[in-house]
């Protein structure tokens, strides 16, 4: 199995439970950054690939990796706050790419009939509602592996508050990443962003607008709070893609505000007071945990809010001024006030994500994987001729890998690729997947292999 990690504190620990539940079954799995995997397709063996989205900017590797006789099965991580349809199918579908694909995971039924809906669906493609291993991690059988993470975070913050914000479309890492890029002049026409792929200029225009008016109100939000709760630490959790300059700019003039993106957000959660958010699928992993979480909607759009924003907004409290906020957590804090519950949300929530009990969801995907398996024929590798054509290919697709970060706009950005995947050592790789085989009650012995100093093999030990 092929395993590639984009965002590395918010896919890696989920995607080590995969790996080690696989190679229960016998798989042995490369796990590592999505980039130097994608660069290296053509030195492993036939392999299945798990891809995290099916975009037109996977289906240059998705072809290469045909050529390579991989096979490849995919869920979109930006399937389960997503959209809608229309938009969500220009930006994260691709017809070419998604005829490359064997099967797809989906979160649940809600993502089901998303993709149903997709007028370019191959015929008899299979899709599984398993859920992600995402939301393995939220259960309560997992959240011990981050037990030493949360009580480190409330020896070092004290009792916090959590701000998650989501406005990497307004304050992207990088200026060309947002909907709209910066006007040289006054009068000038913006031209679209890298966010704004596949949008009509309406929308875009609408999501800008509402999306700069609530990055204003939690930038007025973050000092109000520190003032109003003199016994509380402010953290601030920007959106992996998000520059952090505006809210460093914020905590320098404040003394209990700390801004980070450090390590996965599920230890944050779980060792925060409560979450605030607008519209962040943060809002939904408290929900799952039953941890306070509030969402912050001092300025309102029904079409965004009720639409792109619905699940993470619904199964969160509003407060739609700072008073009723201040109230709100008043109410928390004196425990007046627990986390939101109610049959209604978690019918919302049921539909949304699968396998919220019962096998985990990795449990489920390594079942489809065994079937692919099972079903494939006895494969006597490529000819002479055919080794070469790959051979030539290979060389021509590195060329582009090596070349395609220079270039202006570039998504592969070497700041930005570092941004999204720090380095990791295989100490800590070994530490989680340890934590990971205790808490499933997995004996198998694993050989955690170094291939490069992104990239791990995971296998069982002879």
């Amino acid at each position: 199995m092929l395993i590639p990690v984009e965002n590395q504190v918010r896919e890696m620990d989920p995607k080590l439970l995969l790996a080690c539940v696989a190679a229960q079954r016998g798989f042995s799995s490369v796990i590592g950054s999505r980039r130097e995997l994608e660069f290296r397709i053509d030195s492993y063996p036939r392999s299945i690939y798990l891809s995290k989205s099916m975009t037109g900017r996977s289906l240059i590797f998705f072809r290469l990796a045909k050529k390579f006789d991989h096979e490849i099965v995919t869920w979109d991580e930006e399937a389960l706050v997503h959209l809608p349809p229309e938009t969500y199918f220009s930006r994260r579908l691709h017809p070419e790419a998604i005829r490359r694909v064997s099967h797809l995971f989906a979160w649940g039924q809600d993502n089901v009939e998303l993709w149903r809906q997709y007028p370019h669906l191959p015929d008899n493609l299979p899709i599984h509602s398993v859920g992600n291993p995402r939301t393995d991690m939220l259960r309560p059988q997992m959240q011990p592996f981050y037990k030493d993470e949360v009580q480190a975070l409330r020896d070092t913050y004290g009792d916090f508050l959590l701000i998650n914000t989501n406005f990497n479309h307004v304050n992207a890492f990088g200026p060309d990443m947002n909907l709209f890029q910066p006007v040289k002049d006054p009068g000038e026409f913006p031209k679209f962003g890298r966010a704004a792929k596949g949008m009509s200029r309406e929308y875009a225009e609408g999501l800008w607008n509402h999306k700069k008016a609530v990055f204003k109100d939690f930038q007025q939000l973050i000092p109000k709070l520190e003032k109003a709760f003199p016994q509380l630490n402010i953290v601030v959790r920007p959106h992996p893609t998000e520059r952090h300059d505006t809210y460093n700019e914020i905590a320098a003039q404040c003394s209990r505000v700390q801004v980070t993106n450090q390590g996965n957000v599920v230890p944050w959660i779980l060792a925060t007071k409560a979450v605030l958010h607008n519209g962040c699928t943060t809002g939904i992993e408290a929900f799952v945990m039953g941890v306070p979480a509030i969402s912050y909607r001092a300025s309102i759009s029904e079409k965004i809010d009720n639409g792109f924003y619905r699940l993470p907004n619904a199964v969160s409290d509003h407060c739609f001024n700072f008073d009723e906020l201040q109230d709100r957590l008043n109410q928390i804090l004196t425990g007046k006030l627990a986390a939101t519950d109610g049959d209604g949300r978690k019918a919302m929530v049921d539909h949304y994500l699968a396998s919220q009990s019962g096998p985990l969801a990795c449990e489920r995907m390594v079942d489809v994987l065994e079937s692919i398996t099972a079903a494939e024929n006895e494969n006597s590798g490529p000819s002479a001729v055919e080794g070469l054509q790959r051979r030539v290919i290979a060389a021509g697709y590195h060329l582009y890998k090596r070349l395609k970060p220079k270039l202006p706009g570039s998504h592969n950005r070497p700041e930005f690729q570092r941004h999204r995947y720090p380095s990791i050592s295989i100490d800590t790789i070994k530490m989680k997947i340890e934590r990971i085989q205790s808490l499933i009650n997995d004996n198998t012995r694993l050989k955690v292999t170094p291939l490069t100093d992104v990239l791990f093999q995971i296998k069982v030990r002879n």
